[in-house]
């Protein structure tokens, strides 16, 4: 039986969102001077438009892309995405894990569109990326958090496409490269790679995607909340920081305190390393495990922000309730312990373990993490 580790992550925040901030973050890093302030005056504005700007600049950006807030988070973001511009043409769903079927069931059962095409695989697996139609819209997750799986490239994706892609980013926004030039409809957070604050959404448009807001209105109603027409013209007020409704200034500040950090880390690609040399201390550590594997048992499909791990070997001949316990209590164990906080997989993934990896994570952390791992298996399984 594995002894108990003497050393504790120096923090044992490992959750997949919100995740854990940036190291060394305190309450007073955040500025004040726009709290308490209309958003539309003239200090918080340049605050949102900041923002938008210093997000641009970190994520490389094409000149000729816009960025806009919206409120609720990636979720608001892609539900108003879908809601103000599906509808011009069929749209091909490619959905592999929870979030992904959410997009499948707004298009099929809320929007109720009659020209869908449908691609699902089980956790651990993609679809078919290759039966993608360049003539139909496209609606797929980069990385899937709750299945810990990624897009491993965008060659499927055609550069002669006539419909639009519509990617949800928001677990791989700032630890991933995007390809932007196949990307038209892009969505993100704040709560997860940079460790900001929740329910503030961003949407990065293509100019196809522009033109698209200028030339369509769908069929069915669209409350205010999710209309982003006037994101159609080129010189939208909403490009410089307006917003749909009243966001939180607070988390605006947050939002660029974490801006600022990634640009002393080098920027996206101080992060993407940041990132992958996480994960690379968990693939070291499963290697050599043999009660855990990787959902993702592909390398090049395996997610660097949401790891995701179910259980193999003796364990795994457990049943699902079984599997479901054990993992429970092992995330139990580990949080009385201080050693790892809000590591259980999504409800509806395969049993097991999900650790955060994203940037603001220190690699040290995961590697004490490990050793206390082995020791609440042993311990959870008696």
């Amino acid at each position: 039986m594995p002894t108990k580790p003497s050393i504790r992550p120096a923090d044992p925040r490992f959750s997949s969102g919100p995740t854990r901030k940036r190291p060394g973050w305190e309450p007073s890093a955040l500025g004040q001077t726009s709290l308490g302030r209309s958003h539309r005056s003239g200090p918080p504005k340049q605050k949102l438009k900041e923002a938008i700007e210093r997000a641009a600049a970190i994520l490389e950006i094409p000149d000729d892309y816009r960025i806009l807030i919206t409120p609720a988070s990636d979720t608001g973001a892609y539900e108003a995405a879908m809601w103000s511009m599906l509808g011009a043409r069929g749209v091909d769903i490619f959905s592999w894990d929870a979030f992904g079927q959410r997009w499948l069931l707004d298009a099929r059962d809320e929007l109720k569109l009659d020209d869908i095409r449908i691609f699902e695989a089980p956790y651990g697996a993609l679809p078919d990326l290759g039966d993608a139609d360049p003539a139909r819209d496209i609606l797929f997750t980069w990385n899937a958090t709750a299945a810990g799986l990624k897009v491993p490239h965008a060659d499927w994706i055609s550069d002669s496409r006539e419909g639009l892609t519509f990617c949800d980013a928001t677990s791989a926004a700032f630890a991933m490269n995007l390809p932007w030039e196949k990307l038209d409809v892009t969505t993100l957070s704040w709560q997860k790679c940079l460790g900001g604050e929740a329910q503030h959404g961003m949407i990065v448009l293509s100019p196809s995607a522009r033109a698209r807001l200028k030339s369509h209105r769908p069929s069915w109603p669209v409350p205010k909340i999710l209309q982003l027409f006037e994101a159609g013209d080129e010189v939208s007020a909403m490009f410089e920081g307006s917003t749909i409704n009243t966001p939180s200034l607070l988390c605006v500040e947050d939002f660029l305190d974490g801006l600022r950090w990634a640009t002393r880390m080098d920027g996206l690609q101080g992060l993407v390393s940041r990132s992958m040399g996480n994960l690379a201390v968990l693939e070291d550590w499963v290697a050599r495990t043999g009660w855990v594997e990787f959902v993702a048992a592909d390398p090049a499909m395996r997610s660097n922000t949401s790891v995701t791990l179910k259980f193999a070997g003796e364990a795994a001949g457990l049943d699902a309730d079984g599997q479901r316990a054990l993992a429970k209590a092992m995330a139990q164990i580990l949080e009385r312990e201080e050693a790892a906080y809000d590591i259980l997989a999504y409800a509806k993934a395969p049993p097991g373990l999900r650790i955060w990896c994203g940037p603001t994570i220190d690699a040290d952390d995961l590697a004490a993490l490990c050793p206390w791992l082995d020791w609440a298996y042993a311990e959870a399984r008696g």
